[in-house]
This record gives C-alpha cells, sequence and structure tokens, in this order.
C-alpha cells in the first residue's frame, strides 16, 4: 500500500472519530452530556434510562474501538499489536462498563467525578492514545 493512500486512511478514520465527537448529542442518547458541561458537582445525577443509556455509551465505544483499531493497524501494519488492542479494548470495555454501571446506579456527588472520568474512558478514544505511543516505543526498542 502506497504511503499516500495509508495515510489517507489513517486520516478517514481520525476524522471518524471526531465525527463522532462532533455529533455526539445528536447521535447517541447521553443524558450526562450536558450535567458535565455545568457545575455537577453541586447539581442532582440527571434522569435517565439505563438501558438505553448503556446501550448507546455501548454503541460508541464500540464505533471508537474499530475506528481506533483501524488506525493502530494501518500506522503500524502489526497484525500481533491489532490482536493485542482487540483484546485490550474487549477486558477494558468489561471492566470500565461495570464500573460505570455501578457509578450510574448509585449516582452521588461525592463519586460524579470518578463516574466522569469512567465514562470519559468509555466515550471518547482515550485508549487509543494509549496505545499508540507505547507501539511506537515498542518498535523503537526492537530496532
Amino acid at each position: 500500500m502506497q504511503k499516500i493512500q495509508r495515510y489517507s486512511l489513517i486520516a478517514l478514520l481520525v476524522l471518524g472519530l471526531i465525527l463522532i465527537r462532533a455529533f455526539e448529542s445528536n447521535l447517541f442518547y447521553d443524558p450526562f452530556l450536558e450535567f458535565f458541561k455545568n457545575d455537577y458537582l453541586f447539581l442532582d445525577a440527571p434522569v435517565f434510562n439505563t438501558f438505553k443509556l448503556i446501550g448507546f455509551t455501548t454503541l460508541r465505544y464500540v464505533l471508537n474501538t474499530l475506528l481506533s483499531l483501524g488506525i493502530i493497524y494501518f500506522v503500524f501494519k502489526d497484525r500481533q499489536a491489532l490482536k493485542f488492542s482487540a483484546i485490550f479494548f474487549a477486558i477494558a470495555y468489561f471492566i470500565l462498563i461495570l464500573v460505570f454501571l455501578y457509578l450510574v446506579l448509585n449516582a452521588k456527588q461525592d463519586s460524579y467525578f470518578m463516574l466522569f472520568n469512567i465514562r470519559r474512558f468509555l466515550i471518547q478514544p482515550l485508549l487509543l492514545l494509549l496505545l499508540l505511543p507505547a507501539f511506537y516505543y515498542q518498535r523503537q526498542i526492537k530496532k
């Protein structure tokens, strides 16, 4: 694959992540979007549909994961890195969604900050930002 095609695909995948973020309020059910934009430490948690919230959070995580896996593959062209990343994303999802579900169902003002951060890992491609430098560093050590 030529470099121009490869970089174009990476750019399209990054654009996909940007579009998910840009249109998040239109595409996904998430009553916490507005809640966390305000002074949430002094507010009561919003009313929400638990199944719908978990479903849309999962959908967003899956979309971000698929785009992230594509980016990792086209950046490194390494199937082992792709396989490790897929397993990493799956394990992270199960841990994060369980903690998220617990915090959402037991939302108290003293746990809002933790809820905010766990939710952030689920709805934003932060794991990609952790894996890219890790794989780059690993590749540099092997040289």
